[in-house]
Order: C-alpha cells, then sequence, then structure tokens
C-alpha cells in the first residue's frame, strides 16, 4: 500500500507547525516534510514529531533575501558564504528533529561560473551532512513557475550529482515539475532510481493555477497525469519511502483528501 507524506510547507500552512504535524497525523499520513521550519523553535517541532510518531523526511535550505527575490543561494557566484550558512543552519535544525535529507536550494542563476559554485556548495553540503547521516536533494524547478531558476531539468540534475560523487547526494523527484517541462513521468522515474532521494506529486498542471473543473488545486485526482498508475508502479519497484503530497489545497487542506482513500 501507497505511504504519503504531508508537505506541510502547503498542506496545513495556516497553522503553527507543531499543530499541522498533528492534523497530518490524524488525517492519516505516514510521514511529514516542510518548507523552512527555522520560524518555529526546533524542540517544538521534535515534541510534535514524538507526540505523533510521524518521521519529519525533510526540510530545505532557506531561500535567502526573499523580498529581494531571492530563491535559493547555492548556485550565485559570490555568496557562497551566505550559501553555506544555510547550509549549516539546516543541518543543525535537521539534526535536532532527526530529519533525515536536506533539500539544497540553487537559487536565480545561469553560467558555467554558476554550475561550478553549486557543485562545490553541494560537496560542502554532502561532507557536512554525512558526518550526520543526511542526505542532500537537489530538485529540478519547471521553466513555467520558476523561470531562470538554475536547475530545471533532470538531465541537468544527474550531470551535477555525477559531478559532486558524493554518495549522500540524491535527486528530489517531483512528479509535478518533471510533468511540467519533461514528460514521461514514470519512464524517468525508473530510469533515475538509482540516484532519486525522495518522490513527491502534485496534479499537472493545475497546481500552479486554480483549475474551474476541480474542487481543490493540485490533488492528483485528475491532470495529465494518472496518478492511480504512478502510485501503482512505484509500489512495484519496491519504493519504501512515503511520497510526499505537495500541492496547494484550496480553503481547509481537511477536505481535499478525498483522493488519499480514492488512489491507494
Amino acid at each position: 500500500m501507497t505511504q504519503f507524506s504531508a508537505n506541510l510547507g502547503f498542506l496545513w500552512a495556516d497553522r503553527p507547525l507543531p499543530l499541522a504535524i498533528h492534523a497530518a497525523k490524524a488525517a492519516g499520513f505516514d510521514a511529514v516534510e516542510c518548507h523552512w521550519p527555522y520560524d518555529t523553535p526546533a524542540s517544538e517541532v521534535k515534541s510534535a514529531l514524538e507526540e505523533t510518531g510521524l518521521q519529519m523526511l525533510g526540510l530545505n535550505t532557506r531561500r535567502g533575501d526573499v523580498d529581494a527575490g531571492d530563491n535559493g543561494l547555492a548556485a550565485i557566484p559570490g555568496r557562497e558564504d551566505e550559501a553555506r550558512a544555510t547550509i549549516d543552519e539546516a543541518i543543525e535544525y535537521a539534526v535536532q528533529i532527526s530529519a533525515s535529507s536536506i533539500h539544497v536550494m540553487a537559487g536565480f542563476a545561469e553560467s558555467a561560473e554558476a554550475c561550478n559554485t553549486f557543485i562545490e556548495n553541494l560537496v560542502y553540503a554532502c561532507n557536512q551532512a554525512e558526518r550526520h547521516g543526511l542526505t542532500i536533494l537537489i530538485e529540478p524547478l519547471n521553466e513555467h513557475d520558476a523561470p531562470g531558476y538554475f536547475l530545471q531539468t533532470t538531465k541537468q540534475a544527474t550531470e551535477i550529482i555525477a559531478d559532486v560523487g558524493s554518495a549522500n547526494l540524491k535527486l528530489m523527484f517531483d512528479c509535478y515539475h518533471v510533468g511540467r517541462t519533461e514528460g514521461e513521468v514514470m519512464a524517468r522515474l525508473k530510469a533515475l532510481l538509482p540516484i532519486i532521494g525522495h518522490i513527491q506529486f502534485a496534479s499537472v498542471p493545475d497546481r500552479a493555477r486554480p483549475c474551474p473543473t476541480v474542487a481543490h488545486r493540485g490533488t492528483p485526482d485528475h491532470g495529465e497525469v494518472d496518478y492511480q498508475q504512478v502510485f501503482s508502479q512505484i509500489n512495484a519497484l519496491d519504493w519504501g519511502t512515503p511520497l510526499g503530497a505537495e500541492y496547494k489545497p484550496e480553503g481547509e487542506t481537511d477536505v481535499s483528501l478525498d483522493w488519499m482513500s480514492m488512489l491507494t
């Protein structure tokens, strides 16, 4: 049976993180993950995880100066010190809450120098994370939702993972982002399985915009990707980690969860 992780960056985002963790448990999720938990003391998150028995699968490095347009720092030449500070912060937080992975966000950049910067910062991240048994993730973001983001395709991510050469660097395979720009979601997932560290999903293409024919934006029970087939095929691959539900509910999260019983 497919297991699911609630991405609390979008699900129950109207609640404090500890309460969102409890809500995910009550709704039947098997794990949780988040975006940027840093405004919540790690001790409070740890307590909520212990009370619910859920594991925090992962979190992101800070984006930088969001008001100035930052969406990650690790591929931006000249900002290496800032990028590594966010990596250190994420590792420290992850260790405190027993999270298993950290998504290092690349940011907006496009050059050979940016690629070298990203690789060097990932080498640093992997070395630091290895001391704590943590996995480092990189995630391509589609060009429609994040134009100008440095990491845009699974091919590019595969090459960077090979260049870094660290066993604890893996691909965050987001079915939504792959479906938006590359297509052939299941074929790509199977081909890339040896380097995948986490899988996320949302409907394609409407996670990013309202759809007048459905009640809840991004739920996996509609759209261009047949998630019933995707989940079934992932199960056949003996994938053992909960899949990350990263969609944007319209209104209350709890009333958007019919897909959990429909697709399993």
